[in-house]
C-alpha cells in the first residue's frame, strides 16, 4: 500500500515536472534560439569550407605552397620539416598552423555577421525615419471644439 502511494506521488511529480518544461520548451524564444543555434551550426560550416577550400589555398600558394595545417613547432629536438602527424608520434609540438586557419574561420564568421547586423540596422532605420516623419494627424472634430470651448473660457 505504501509503495503505491510513493509510486504514484512520483508518477504526479514527474508529470508536473515535464508540463513545465514543456511549458518552458514551447516559449518562442526558447525555440527561436534553437533555430539561431542550428542556423549558426551551419553557417559556420559555410564559412569553415569558405576558408579551407577557397581562401587558405592561394594563401599557402603565395608563401610556397604551404598548407597551413601543417604549421608546427617542435618542442624537442626533433626535424621540424617532418609532417605534422610524423612530428606529434615522435613528440610533443605546438600546431599553431590549425590555430591560424581556425582563429581565420573566426574573423570571417564575425565580420559576416557584422556586415549582416549592418544591413539589418540599415532596413530598420530606413522603415523608422519615414514613421516619424509622417505629419501629425488632424485632430478630430470633436477636439477641435473642445479647444475652442477652452479657449473662450480663458477670455
Amino acid at each position: 500500500m505504501i509503495q503505491e502511494v510513493i509510486t504514484y506521488n512520483r508518477k504526479r511529480i514527474v508529470m508536473a515536472m515535464m508540463k513545465e518544461f514543456k511549458q518552458f520548451a514551447m516559449r518562442g524564444n526558447v525555440i527561436d534560439l534553437a533555430v539561431g543555434v542550428i542556423i549558426g551550426a551551419a553557417f559556420a560550416k559555410i564559412v569553415d569550407s569558405l576558408v579551407q577550400d577557397i581562401i587558405m589555398p592561394p594563401i599557402g600558394k603565395l608563401i610556397g605552397g604551404l598548407d597551413f595545417a601543417n604549421y608546427y613547432f617542435p618542442l624537442n629536438n626533433q626535424d621540424p620539416g617532418l609532417p605534422l602527424a610524423e612530428a606529434k608520434k615522435l613528440g610533443a609540438v605546438l600546431a599553431y598552423g590549425n590555430f591560424l586557419t581556425i582563429l581565420l574561420n573566426f574573423l570571417i564568421l564575425a565580420f559576416v555577421i557584422f556586415q549582416m547586423v549592418r544591413l539589418v540596422q540599415k532596413a530598420r532605420n530606413r522603415l523608422e525615419e519615414p514613421a516619424a516623419a509622417a505629419e501629425p494627424a488632424p485632430a478630430a472634430e470633436e477636439v477641435v471644439l473642445l479647444r475652442e470651448i477652452r479657449d473662450a473660457l480663458k477670455k
